[in-house]
């Protein structure tokens, strides 16, 4: 694989890392502003690079969460969870 998808899918691991963390404290200071700020800021920036990354490498998520270019490239390994 190129170097580039170890790099973007670290970039998406370290945000949605940021996205539980602040999901988990939000949970007990639901009226936090400077919170809520970040934590939207985040969820775009996620989706953001996993756009990026299935753009340059394929579906990232199953269950309707990502689109399958033509032919069903599904089956293209490596999956991200597998590296």
């Amino acid at each position: 694989m190129p170097e580039n998808y170890y790099k973007l899918l670290e970039k998406i691991q370290a945000v949605d890392f940021v996205l539980v963390d602040l999901t988990l404290y939000l949970d007990t200071h639901p009226d936090d502003l400077e919170a809520i700020k970040q934590f939207n800021q985040k969820s775009y920036e996620s989706r953001q690079l996993k756009a990026e990354f299935e753009r340059q490498f394929g579906p990232l998520l199953q269950y309707g969460l990502s689109y399958s270019s033509y032919p069903w490239n599904w089956k293209d390994a490596p999956w991200p969870w597998q590296v």
